[in-house]
């Protein structure tokens, strides 16, 4: 049984659909408005997933809490399932409004040099949300890029900017983590198997990339879901069995 098949039934799914509708109406950015009304457009739940333009989203931050942190950098990466535009990528080094720890800086080689000449994430707004609008957004783990940019937006400019997204990371942890034979190998005491970002490529014999750049780990996360939909579900499959 292929996992979209074994999870559909477990899984409440959000109505982004009417939330993009309904934000599209509501806000007040003009910038928001001509985002969220690209979404309703392009982002209908049983739209399949082969047919959808998609957009690899990456942050690299200055910590792990969107509250207390900021974002350092952001890649984004335009592809489809059949094709990742390498050449449209975008990447850019912002000046964070939290100080760079040792830690951040260590994780992501990102220096205070580097972010000192560097734009706010204001000045490239703009170019962000024409890189993403109209596309439905990849993520590894959607508890940082979608709570960062959220975060970020709402002290910028007062409104949310959530958004729908396909999480890599929870696509792996539905077959790893929580289908029935990965239960039974914890109860017989074998490992979990990691569903980070570089192990669950190993597991479709993808290339190692040097992590923690955001361009790069946009990249990779494309790459990702392409490998996991080939395996794992079909083209045909509705993105609203796959979105969070």
């Amino acid at each position: 049984m292929r996992a979209g098949g074994l999870f559909r039934r477990r899984e409440t799914r959000p109505d982004w659909d009417v939330y993009l509708a309904s934000r599209a109406r509501e806000a007040r950015d003009s910038r928001l408005v001509n985002f969220f009304s690209a979404g309703v457009e392009a982002l209908s739940p049983d739209t399949p997933i082969g047919r959808v333009p998609l957009a690899a989203l990456d942050l690299e931050t200055t910590g792990l809490d969107a509250g207390r942190h900021d974002i350092v950098s952001i890649g984004v990466m335009p592809f489809t399932l059949e094709r990742i535009r390498v050449r449209e990528g975008r990447y850019w080094v912002l000046s964070p409004r939290r100080n760079l720890s040792e830690e951040s800086v260590a994780f992501h080689h990102i220096t205070h040099s580097e972010v000192a000449g560097a734009p706010d994430l204001s000045a490239i707004l703009d170019e962000l949300l024409a890189c993403l609008s109209g596309r439905l957004v990849v993520v590894h783990y959607r508890r940082i890029e979608r709570s960062f940019l959220d975060a970020a937006i709402r002290e910028r400019l007062g409104e949310s900017l959530l958004f729908p997204v396909i999480d890599t990371m929870s696509l792996e942890a539905r077959i790893y983590r929580q289908s029935w034979w990965a239960r039974l190998r914890r109860w017989l005491g074998q490992p979990a198997a990691s569903i980070r970002l570089h192990e669950s490529r190993l597991r479709y014999h993808l290339p190692a990339y040097t992590g923690h750049h955001a361009l790069v780990d946009a990249l990779a996360t494309a790459e990702l879901l392409q490998a996991q939909i080939a395996r794992h579900y079909s083209w045909e499959t509705p993105i609203g069995a796959l979105w969070r």
